[in-house]
């Protein structure tokens, strides 16, 4: 008779456990998007890429600009008059009627959720006067934002224009600008909205059609998209611990697996690398003696395990006086390079340093004899 010791047993049950866990391959492997680009997005690091610069059309994704313009037009809590060309604009509806008042709040809802070209066209109108009016405002952005191979010409992505098209990386340059935006995290992630339905007994309820907030544990949210020209195109937000990474995918038969895949990978890689802290720094050939040099946020960076020793640090001070100010003053900076690129800078404070804590007689005392006797402050 054969005994199994409990040592491996255990194993057996181990092994067993994490052959029964859902694999991902790597992104690189299984990839099925014509292209695809996985950006950090504090740093804007791009972490996997397949014809990210390739011009492409990129249908309703294009509403992630629809959206941000309206966010941050300040009028979200304004009624806009939905006009008859609006309400009776084609393909995928949130079902407005003509001259029903609806908030621009619920209408963006609407636009991000359910993908509704009226609600896009209602938006461009008020926002931007008219459509054409609206593509002025999404392309004067689009050039703010540094997204250089993209253009619109309509706020819903239909294919009623030729020049209407961008690229994967400009579409993740959009999204790390839009998830800036609270008001835009909030509505990107929402698994559903509702709203008041005028006329009717009964309240507008959307449903996001983004699968992915309920198929991947770790998705903040994103906006579908498909025409038959453009087929499908996807955007995804995800956040594991502190690493937050952008997905964009175009003309991709399994879009929601090549999302989960490049997740995984960009998760299962790369870690945020504190390369700075917060805090009082001591840089080789410090002139200030009696002042104190400090950052004032940390500076982090996505990185491998073998990448550590590609970081570098340049300070650059100058000689200034504080004189009697108690506020701090900018001394210098700090240049953060990975790989010989520089990736990020940080402004260097300079400032008094604060007094060390006087201690009198007595509390010295008490704090000999709480020594001895084994008794703390708080005891």
């Amino acid at each position: 008779m054969v005994r199994i010791r409990k040592p491996g047993i255990l194993a057996l049950i181990v092994s067993l456990f994490i052959a029964f866990l859902p694999h991902y391959a790597d992104a690189s492997e299984t990839m099925s998007a014509k292209s695809a680009i996985l950006m950090e997005q504090k740093t804007g690091r791009v972490l996997y890429e397949k014809n990210a610069h390739k011009i492409s059309r990129i249908a309703s994704i294009t509403k992630i600009m629809t959206a941000i313009l309206a966010i941050e037009s300040g009028k979200m809590d304004r009624y806009v008059k939905v006009s008859e060309s609006a309400a009776g604009t084609e393909g995928s509806s949130i079902y407005l009627k003509p001259g029903e008042k609806i908030k621009l709040r619920d209408l963006v809802y609407g636009l991000m959720l359910r993908s509704g070209n009226d609600a896009a066209a209602a938006i461009a109108e008020y926002v931007g006067g008219s459509l054409d009016g609206f593509a002025f405002l999404m392309n004067q952005k689009a050039r703010e934002i540094g997204m250089e191979n993209t253009h619109f010409s309509n706020p819903h992505g239909l294919d009623d224009h030729e020049n209407h098209y961008s690229t994967a990386y400009d579409m993740a340059l959009l999204t790390r600008y839009a998830m800036q935006n609270p008001e835009y995290q909030k509505i990107s992630s929402a698994k559903s909205h509702r709203a008041p339905n005028p006329g009717e007994q009964w309240d507008r309820v959307w449903k996001n059609k983004n699968r992915l907030l309920s198929k991947y544990e770790y998705c903040t949210g994103g906006k579908t998209g498909y025409t038959k020209r453009a087929k499908r195109t996807l955007v995804t937000t995800a956040q594991k611990g502190d690493m937050q990474l952008i997905a964009v995918t175009l003309n991709a038969p399994d879009d929601w697996n090549d999302h989960i895949s490049m997740f995984e990978t960009g998760f299962g890689n790369y870690d945020m690398v504190e390369v700075l802290s917060k805090g009082t720094i001591e840089p080789e050939g410090n002139p200030y003696k009696k002042e104190r040099l400090f950052l004032k946020k940390s500076v982090v960076y996505p990185a491998k395990e073998n990448e550590m020793n590609l970081f570098e640090v340049k300070y650059k001070i100058e000689k200034i006086k504080l004189g009697k100010s108690k506020q701090p003053k900018i001394a210098g900076k700090a240049i953060v390079f990975f790989d010989g690129k520089e990736v990020n800078q940080v402004p260097i404070y300079l400032g008094k340093k604060p007094k060390a804590k006087k201690t009198s007689f007595i509390s010295s005392l008490k704090e000999i004899l709480f020594s001895f006797t084994g008794v703390n402050a708080n005891g």
